[in-house]
């Protein structure tokens, strides 16, 4: 099958390019390289450096591809509150673009990657029934690309998935950006001997990925009939940690013998973020076979392989005041 994937070059993108791949599809995919890393794209890929803004472009290298992946995504759920116009930009036209292009081009399903930022302030564990509640530009659009594309398969008669992930990590997430990726921003900086941040009292709650235990669940919905006009959270919830345990297994995994820096709380984050998987291994028979441990040794592991790297502050912030943090604004990273 002749499959595409936007935000190839990505972490997400290019691990689920190879996948597909080895199970001997095609693979077509698209990354303005914003966020993604031209390196991670797999030689056998069919590349074409493009926004997904473009849908021109979009509607040109789809051509032939029966299956759409739309993993690309200005990830930056904290930043969004203080760079909402760039940020919704990407998601929301974005998405967009990439679902009309693949329905202009006569593809047969999407998988649209979506973000627990839907869920925003509902109670923890989130479900998959609960009525969303965003509480940032970033989930505002996530959720609005979802409910553009449910419409939009509807008029058509297009097949959709939409896969709600937990935070993922694992080897080659992009770890010199300071915008987000918290547990690979901690990983860069310790390797350096730096102290890293955290901001407020460091007793947020998360639940994170191994990005091995995500494929096989994005695999399922696309390839066979299982989770079609559904959403669906994908990640372990057996896991829970603060962002304080966070910086202590690290600390442990990296042998760093300094303290963390706490910093004032970032405007609208939610302080327990963790979803029911319950659906997921219903449907999708997912299970957890990689611990948080694991993750964070793959992540440690990989950036001791390349090399620690200074972070690039790549984007600019549109909105700059007192709420505004100081690792942005001051460059502490």
């Amino acid at each position: 099958m002749r499959i595409f994937i936007s935000g190839i070059a990505g972490f997400l993108g290019s691990h689920l390019a190879e996948r597909l791949m080895a199970m001997g599809h095609d693979v077509v995919g698209c990354d303005s390289l914003l966020g993604g890393e031209l390196v991670n794209v797999p030689p056998e890929a069919e590349f074409y450096q493009y926004d997904c803004r473009d849908f021109n472009a979009m509607a040109k290298v789809m051509r032939g591809c029966e299956l759409v992946y739309h993993c690309a995504a200005t990830a930056y759920e904290g930043l969004s509150v203080f760079a909402p116009a760039m940020i919704m930009d990407n998601i929301v036209t974005g998405s967009v673009a990439v679902f009309s292009a693949a329905i202009a081009d006569g593809a047969r399903r999407i998988v649209f990657c979506s973000s627990m930022a839907r869920y925003g302030t509902n109670d923890v564990p989130f479900c998959e029934s609960y009525v969303p509640r965003p509480q940032d530009p970033y989930g505002i659009g996530k959720l609005a690309a979802e409910q553009a594309l449910v419409t939009l398969a509807g008029v058509h008669g297009i097949e959709y998935a939409i896969a709600v992930p937990h935070n993922i990590i694992g080897a080659r997430q992009k770890f010199d950006d300071p915008y987000r990726n918290v547990a690979s921003i901690m990983a860069n900086l310790m390797l350096q001997g730096r102290s890293p941040f955290i901001y407020g009292d460091g007793e947020q709650m998360r639940c994170f990925s191994h990005i091995e235990d995500c494929l096989s669940c994005l695999l399922a919905m696309g390839l066979t009939e299982r989770g079609l006009g559904e959403v669906v959270n994908i990640g372990p919830d057996e896991e829970f940690v603060s962002i304080n345990q966070l910086f202590r297994q690290l600390k442990g995994i990296v042998g760093f013998e300094g303290q963390a820096i706490h910093l004032t709380d970032r405007p609208q984050e939610v302080r327990k973020a963790f979803c029911s998987s319950a659906k997921a291994r219903t449907l999708l028979g997912y299970r957890t076979t990689r611990a948080l441990e694991d993750g964070l040794g793959d992540i440690v592991e990989y950036i001791r392989r390349v090399g620690p790297r200074k972070f690039r502050y790549h984007l600019d912030i549109e909105i700059r005041n007192d709420r505004t943090p100081r690792t942005w604004t001051e460059r502490l990273m």
